[in-house]
Parts: structure tokens; sequence; C-alpha cells
């Protein structure tokens, strides 16, 4: 109740508010001038010595009200130079209770954010730059190792050069997935399809993109079957078909990465409680996610602590959480007694405007 009373008086409270710190400026200084002139007729006083005064003590008044109220503004003009200047770490400390009070933390806000949009322009240009130079660097080797004669262009060299370029493509393709996520610009397209015939697709592409490439990794990668299990058969959902072959295909890659050889990788398929949602699971035979892990592991470029890193980029679990989050699921690590699972949930049709 108190609150409301206080939030009711806050026009009229000097220290809440720039006009009534005003109103009160105005009110002292003619309180200081009538009792001046009072002085002055009880005591003979001259009436220009009595107006000196009161100017004097007027603008003395003022000087103190204006410095309080401009204080924080000057701090925030000399905050935003520096911001201009690339220094993201300044504050403004001088925060009153009115206006400028709420202005300044406003701006405290806006700064910190500013900081970690800076932060984060660092962090993905230091890590793009990273990912980048591994497979080039790869594919300079090999060419170069041609050129000099020093490996001949047979079609094993040829495959680990086409290993490289599958590499960089496919890192270029998430990152303009990244900058679409980052923009906004993504839209949902959703509709309603058959999920057995759907998952079956996904998973054939995922299976011809196993065994291509050469190498020991495409090998190792190629003996992980997949394994498809939708009940019922006829299950159908609501979602975005393009959105959601990146959620399955980020998956699906990310489990048979992580898989042993002989390891199976099953697609699981059930539906939801609401009309056209659906309950989808991924799961590995691998060495699963430490539970220190499992909610970093859809940040981006995380790759996670335990052993055996096969040098992925780290951005198709952050790619899966996005467009998870676009159609409004959730995804997320689920237990499981052998290696990992992760657990989506699509919620379906959303339900009709009146």
């Amino acid at each position: 109740m108190w609150r409301w009373v206080w939030a009711a008086l806050r026009p009229w409270d000097p220290y809440r508010s720039i006009k009534a710190a005003l109103q009160a400026l105005v009110l002292v200084s003619v309180l200081i001038t009538t009792g001046l002139v009072i002085l002055a007729i009880h005591s003979a006083t001259e009436l220009r010595v009595i107006t000196i005064f009161s100017a004097i003590a007027s603008l003395l008044i003022t000087q103190i009200v204006a410095n309080g109220l401009t204080a924080p503004l000057r701090e925030m003009t000399a905050v935003a130079r520096a911001m201009a200047g690339g220094d993201y770490s300044r504050r403004v400390t001088r925060v009153r209770r009115d206006e400028v009070g709420e202005l300044a933390e406003t701006f405290n806000r806006m700064a910190a954010d500013l900081a970690a949009a800076d932060r984060h322009r660092k962090e993905l240009v230091a890590n793009v730059s990273h990912e980048l130079r591994t497979p080039i660097a790869a594919l300079r080797a090999v060419l170069e190792n041609v050129v000099d004669g020093v490996s001949a262009a047979d079609p094993e060299t040829m495959r680990i050069a086409l290993q490289q370029t599958e590499r960089l493509g496919k890192l270029v393709s998430q990152l303009l997935d990244l900058s679409r996520l980052d923009s906004g610009a993504a839209r949902l397209d959703a509709k309603r399809f058959e999920v057995w015939p759907y998952l079956s697709a996904v998973l054939k592409t995922a299976s011809l993109g196993m065994g291509t490439g050469g190498g020991s990794r495409s090998r190792a990668r190629a003996d992980v079957p997949l394994h498809l299990d939708v009940s019922p058969l006829e299950l159908t959902a609501y979602a975005d078909g393009e959105r959601l072959h990146q959620v399955v295909a980020n998956l699906v890659d990310n489990a048979v990465k992580h898989s042993p050889p002989g390891g199976r990788v099953t697609v699981r398929a059930r539906g939801g409680a609401a009309p056209g949602s659906l309950e989808l699971d991924v799961v590995d035979e691998g060495p699963g996610i430490p539970a220190a892990d499992r909610v970093r592991v859809f940040e981006r470029f995380h790759r996670g602590s335990h052993p055996g890193g096969d040098g992925g980029t780290g951005l198709g679990l952050a790619i899966a959480r996005w467009a998870v989050d676009l159609h409004g699921g959730r995804i997320e690590v689920a237990e499981s007694p052998r290696g990992c699972r992760i657990h989506v949930t699509l919620p379906g049709a959303a339900p009709a405007a009146p």
C-alpha cells in the first residue's frame, strides 16, 4: 500500500521528479526573496542591497540544483565518447532517483548490451578464423605436395582434398545459418507431413554423405548404421520441413561422429500430446555428454570436454537449437543408460487466431 502512495506522490517528490525539483527551486527562491524583503522592512535596509543578496542566494541554489541534475548527463556524454572510441567498460556512476536516474540506468544497460555484442563479435571472428584455417591449411598442403611432385594426383589424394573442400563448404553453410539466426531473417513455413517418409529421406541423405570423402574417418562413419523407429507408421506432424531437416541432419551427424565403429544411431519419433506435435529422439552409443556440458553443448563453437574430439565446428547443435526455438519447441540432452540421447519436442500446429 505504501508503495502505491509513494508512486502517486512521485510528481511532487523533488528526489524522484525533475519537475518537482524545479518547482521546489522556484518556491525556495521566492521564500528567500520574501524573507529578505520582510527583513529589509523591519531593519530599514536599502532595497537594492536586499535585491543583490536575493539574487546571489537564488543563483547559488540554482547552481547547486542544476549541478545535481546535469552531472549524470555530463557523465553519460563522457561514457558515450569512450564507447565511440571502442571502450565499452565504462558506466554512469552518478545515478539519481528521478527521470535522469532512469535514463542513466537505461544507458548502463545499453552499454552492457553493446559490450556483450562486441565481445561475441570478436569471439565469432576468432572462432571462424580458426575453423577456416584448419581445412584451408590441410587442402593447401595436399595441393602443394601434388604440385611439387611429393605425392601423385591419385584418387586417394584427391579424396583427401575433396574431404577438406566438403568441410569448408559445410562450415560456410553453417555460418550462413548462423547469420540468419542473428539477423532474424529466417521464417517458418510449417506444413503437415508424414513423419516416416520424411525422416527416411533425411537419413538416406545422411547415409550417402557418410559414404563419401574417403579416408579412415569416412570409413569409420560408414560403419555406423542408422536406424529409424516411427510409431505409429502413419504418424503425421506439423513443422517446417527445411528447418526440421537442419535439426535431424545436425543431430544425426553429431551422433555418428561420436559413435564407435559398429555402434548404431537410432532416430525415434512419437506423437506428442497436442495435435501435430512431435517427440523426437536421436540416440547414439558413444561416450555420452558429461553432466557439466549438457547445457553448454548447445552454445556456438562449444565442443565439450570429453576426449577424442573429431575437429567439428561446434555449430551443429547451436543451429539445431535455433531451428527448434524457431518452432517454439524444446531441445535438451536427456538421460540415457548408454551413449547420448538428444530429445526434441515440437509443439505442432498453433491454435487458430480468432
